[in-house]
């Protein structure tokens, strides 16, 4: 005879994995994200001359299947993403009208494609952004989830 479990004796296993891992987000900072950051743009670094603050895409922290991923596959993609926000623009930026005839490559609140390994890396509280110089943009996207990101 086949008996059936009520939801009181059903194993708590996933809720319990669930539920502490709902408990690590809480405890840790909440990561730096385009959303996020309007409040905490004043505790930024202030670029430089022709240099741009970027913010780079975080990827999400579940897959579209509902995996988690875990953290050191989170910092892998975030070490490799070549994918950012620009935050703010140095003085500066984009003003060599030699070099840049047809006008700005892109503006602050622009999604950007820079190289893998460009710019200056300034770890920060809740994440890192990057510092790259004006002419390091490659292009400008509408959504970074377009482009395909190493997990």
């Amino acid at each position: 005879m086949t008996e059936t479990l009520s939801n009181s004796e059903v194993p708590k296993t996933k809720s319990a994995l669930l539920d502490k891992y709902e408990e690590e987000k809480v405890n840790e900072k909440e990561p730096l994200n385009p959303e996020n950051i309007k409040s905490q743009t004043e505790e930024l670094p202030e670029p430089t001359g022709w240099r741009l603050l970027i913010l780079p895409f975080t990827p999400p922290e579940r897959t579209k299947g509902g995996l988690i991923l875990s953290q050191e596959t989170l910092d892998r993609g975030r070490i490799s993403t070549n994918v950012g926000y620009v935050l703010k623009m140095g003085p500066l930026a984009y003003q060599d009208k030699e070099k840049f005839s047809s006008g700005a490559w892109c503006k602050e609140k622009d999604w950007v494609i820079f190289a893998r390994y460009a710019g200056s890396r300034i770890q920060i509280d809740g994440g890192e952004v990057r510092m790259l110089n004006d002419d390091e943009v490659l292009a400008t996207i509408e959504n970074p989830e377009d482009i395909l990101h190493q997990y």
